[in-house]
């Protein structure tokens, strides 16, 4: 528990560090984040969603255009 804090707590710094060079919170925080963690914002995520639910239906009508 004690090494997670630490990891918090030097992400929490990365973060402030970067929003000083970056001014800007959003862009601070994505890339202090391992992309791994496949983190996106809360508007791109719901974007996302819909057009994976969508994705098929599309690939459908793009395959019959061509």
């Amino acid at each position: 528990v004690k090494e997670l804090m630490v990891f918090f707590d030097v992400a929490v710094f990365e973060i402030i560090l970067a929003y000083l060079e970056k001014r800007d919170w959003k862009e601070a925080f994505f890339s202090v984040l391992p992309q791994r963690k496949g983190a996106v914002p809360l508007e791109e995520a719901n974007d996302s969603s819909k057009h994976a639910l969508s994705g098929k239906e599309d690939e459908h009508s793009d395959s019959d255009s061509n």
